[in-house]
């Protein structure tokens, strides 16, 4: 976290310092593995490893995008995935990946998603489309390819106007955040880290 104020700022994943204690792991086929490790310069990051799995990282947590709409966070692949096309069901992998939810309650045909993805194909890079499984869940590629493997890159989203552009939806809040990193589809294998995670009141990228 910034030296920003609590007031403006959220924190669901603090990896620094090795805190997954809210956090669970949702498996969906085969068990990519976790686990918090020491990087050189940053601290505590928590590292993925798929291979023919799907599993993710999930906390469940109230976020009033009122008062904090941008999501910001970080992430580092060692390797994209071959031969993808991403738009069907049996490419629907990545090799980093975070959610945004908004649970539809007991009407669960009504929870919609936003993945914000790193794309095997750097051509997809600003491109979105819905998943390949459901319509009620957008993809938005906002990294692709390898030309930045290896190195750590900060993202920031404006979750509340992101849903308002592919759901046409004026949300006031989202449940939920979830990290994943996912191979079953195509059968290929994966490893990826994210650093922390959180929203804040404004959407100026970190430094």
């Amino acid at each position: 976290m910034t030296s920003q104020s609590w007031a403006s700022e959220l924190m669901l994943g603090n990896f620094k310092d090795g805190d997954l204690a809210q956090w669970k792991h949702k498996i969906f086929n085969n068990k990519t593995v976790y686990t918090i490790i020491r990087e050189p310069g940053i601290g505590g990051v928590l590292k993925a490893q798929s291979s023919q799995s799907a599993s993710g990282m999930f906390r469940e947590m109230s976020v009033d995008l009122n008062k904090t709409p941008c999501l910001h966070w970080s992430w580092k692949i060692d390797n994209i995935l071959n031969g993808l096309d991403e738009k069907t069901k049996k490419g629907d992998d990545y090799p980093a990946r975070v959610y945004v939810v908004l649970s539809g309650g007991i009407t669960i045909w009504n929870t919609r998603t936003i993945s914000y993805v790193w794309s095997s194909n750097k051509n997809n890079i600003g491109h979105s489309w819905p998943n390949a499984f459901t319509d009620k869940a957008m993809i938005i590629s906002i990294q692709g390819g390898e030309q930045k493997k290896g190195r750590w890159v900060r993202e920031v989203r404006n979750v509340k106007n992101d849903f308002y552009q592919y759901f046409d939806r004026n949300i006031n809040k989202i449940d939920g955040v979830a990290l994943m990193t996912d191979t079953d589809n195509s059968g290929q294998q994966a490893t990826s880290y994210y650093g922390n995670i959180y929203f804040s009141k404004t959407c100026q990228a970190d430094k």
